[in-house]
């Protein structure tokens, strides 16, 4: 199994993408210490700030010294320079907002795992025209997981995963689940950072791991 084959496979085995950034070097380590301590093997940490990059190398020391089956992608990634520079520093993955031709091709060169924002039936073609195994619809909140009933159909080689919207709870999750998505893409409202930030690291863990019984009680169901 490549690598491109491996994420996708823990991505859709787990049916949750956890992403998060924050501008504190330390509460991004602390968070990745955290999510990985509840169980998560695949995470994207996001290209939303001036020390992503910083940060993003600082995690990758930790995951490869601490969480050898860690698999660490890189998000918001909207030009090829950007993809270059993550890849360059071990991105196990890219995701990206948009559907780039060019950041599809640097990340093909490498051999990495791309994931495309998607939101009209035109921009998903193309990204499965460019390579893509699975699909962002973003923002999920937008189109609601009726959507994913109306196209999925038309795409059946296609892997589906909303971003945004998604809420976590049982309705909403066995929503999406039900109109037949993969996995969920879950930032701010998955990752409660406060709990980092008042050194309550085993709280944050509880919660993750509670949540992704949830998510696989959805997905099974």
């Amino acid at each position: 199994m490549n690598k491109t084959e491996n994420v996708i496979q823990q991505i859709t085995q787990s049916g949750l993408l956890p992403l998060y950034y924050n501008e504190s070097k330390d509460l991004s380590i602390n968070i990745l210490k955290a999510l990985y301590q509840s169980g998560i093997r695949v995470l994207e940490y996001t290209n939303r700030g001036e020390n992503a990059l910083e940060n993003f190398k600082a995690l990758k020391i930790i995951a490869q010294q601490q969480m050898p089956d860690l698999l660490l992608g890189i998000g918001t990634i909207k030009t090829a320079e950007q993809a270059k520079k993550f890849i360059a520093l071990g991105a196990d993955f890219i995701v990206s907002p948009i559907v780039s031709s060019e950041v599809a091709k640097v990340v093909s060169d490498h051999n990495l795992a791309w994931i495309p924002g998607c939101l009209t039936p035109t921009e998903i073609h193309q990204a499965q025209e460019l390579g893509a195994k699975l699909v962002k619809i973003f923002p999920g909140n937008l189109v609601g997981s009726s959507y994913i009933q109306t196209i999925k159909d038309i795409f059946p080689d296609l892997l589906f995963m909303p971003t945004g919207g998604v809420e976590p709870e049982r309705q909403n999750l066995k929503s999406w689940f039900g109109a037949g998505v993969s996995a969920v893409g879950m930032g701010s409202k998955l990752i409660k950072s406060n709990l980092i930030e008042e050194n309550n690291s085993e709280a944050f863990s509880d919660y993750i791991s509670k949540m992704m019984l949830l998510i696989q009680s959805c997905k099974n169901s």
